[in-house]
């Protein structure tokens, strides 16, 4: 396990257990996050986002998290193994609520960004992380179910489905 890719929906707990993950293996976390978002939340371009990503993958020992389309190609590609957070999205909305209020409530600054969540933007905003994690939840489930059937043979995959298996997962001797 030298190159890994944490996914899930947002609030699955992706950054949680690459920490963990890495403090056990020595292994770098990147997170996708901190590549992407600029200040006051102004996207990468594409191409930049791409070269960001392929810089931050280019050495062989990495856990990368995230969920973006756009770089999947240079994530899944090279990585030896994929861990899927697949949780049920009332555990999900939980964990995001109170994340997001925390977040808030303590003006955490993101990724080195300036970027803060807002309690605004989680409840009345149509950019609401929580409205986006309730649209994509059954979307991404779906997609991911196809993608790691398809390289089951050539990678690890690993699919977590409980806070349990999460715990479990972070817990386990390393192969």
């Amino acid at each position: 396990m030298q190159r890994v890719a944490v996914f899930g929906t947002t609030g699955s707990g992706k950054s949680w257990l690459a920490e963990r993950l890495a403090d056990r293996t020595g292994l770098r976390v990147v997170e996708l996050d901190a590549l992407f978002w600029g200040r006051d939340w102004q996207p990468a371009t594409v191409d930049l986002f791409r070269h960001r990503v392929e810089r931050e993958t280019a050495d062989e020992g990495w856990i990368v998290v995230g969920n973006y389309g756009q770089v999947r190609d240079l994530v899944w590609r090279p990585a030896d193994t994929l861990v899927w957070l697949d949780l049920p999205l009332p555990v999900v909305m939980g964990r995001l609520l109170r994340r997001t209020v925390r977040r808030a409530v303590t003006a955490e600054e993101l990724w080195g960004t300036g970027n803060r969540e807002t309690l605004a933007n989680a409840f009345f905003s149509r950019n609401s992380i929580l409205l986006y994690a309730l649209k994509t939840h059954r979307r991404n489930r779906e997609r991911f179910a196809r993608e790691c059937e398809a390289l089951a043979g050539e990678k690890r995959v690993v699919r977590l489905r409980s806070r349990r298996d999460i715990e479990r997962f972070a817990l386990s001797p390393l192969p």
